[in-house]
């Protein structure tokens, strides 16, 4: 397991700060895991990259999306800055696939940057990230797949959605096209907030209740990073699991 800390030095003491921890694990069934993760030394900047192990190569395409992301400059407006880079790493990816003996590979992201105590959220695919405000958690992005889109079609129930044969299907990730449609929202935080990056690893096999609870009782980021990737891999983890958990405190 990798974990590595952040801290987050608030110039402001007045302003909310964020303290964050990471974590990635292979699983109980890859034999390599080929997610990426990424936290900034100066603590704004998080992601999560989950390589696309069906297309051969998935960690080369996400270590090219955390290597594009981690370029992002300081004091650049947030949420161009993470579209531009995304979309830098997706003509890399394509470029990547000619060299000789790579072929297909791609990447799902999902990386925020927090400025002046807004988080902007990006995101490809089915990695996701989470709000936990006030014990009660919920989903801050939506899923570019098959089965999301057959859900807001009114053609599954999301419980139908987890069984369903084509429930790993996603319709975005980066490589997958010459054309990379991001989403990105913002969300104003509060002192108080969790924040949680994840792939599908842990979703997949952990229920957002549970996600929930384990976020909210954490005593700290790194305890909520442990307790999350332990419970996806006593589920059996048939994927990699990668989680970021970032907690908003006073300065």
């Amino acid at each position: 397991m990798n974990t590595p800390i952040t801290v987050v030095p608030g110039q402001d003491q007045r302003m909310p700060v964020a303290v964050g921890a990471g974590l990635t694990n292979r699983g109980m069934v890859r034999e390599r895991n080929e997610d990426s993760i990424l936290t900034d030394p100066t603590g704004a900047l998080w992601a999560v990259a989950d390589g696309m192990g069906g297309y051969g190569n998935g960690d080369v395409a996400s270590e090219i999306v955390i290597d594009c992301l981690a370029q992002i400059p300081d004091g650049v407006d947030p949420g161009p800055a993470l579209v531009a880079r995304l979309q830098e790493a997706n003509g890399l990816v394509l470029q990547r696939q000619r060299s000789p003996g790579m072929g297909r590979m791609g990447a799902t992201v999902v990386a925020v940057l927090i400025s002046g105590a807004v988080a902007h959220v990006a995101w490809v695919g089915d990695s996701r990230a989470y709000l936990l405000r006030g014990g009660r958690l919920r989903p801050l992005t939506r899923d570019h797949s098959v089965v999301q889109e057959m859900i807001d079609r009114g053609e599954l129930s999301p419980a139908e959605a987890e069984r369903h044969p084509e429930s790993h299907v996603i319709t975005r990730a980066v490589g997958g096209g010459a054309e990379l449609d991001v989403d990105l929202i913002s969300v104003p935080l509060a002192i108080g907030d969790r924040l949680l990056l994840c792939s599908d690893g842990l979703t997949r096999c952990v229920y957002e209740q549970t996600v929930e609870a384990l976020l909210r009782d954490a005593a700290s980021p790194e305890d909520a990073c442990q307790k999350l990737v332990r419970e996806a891999l006593d589920s059996g983890a048939p994927d990699n699991v990668s989680t970021i958990a970032v907690h908003i405190r006073e300065g």
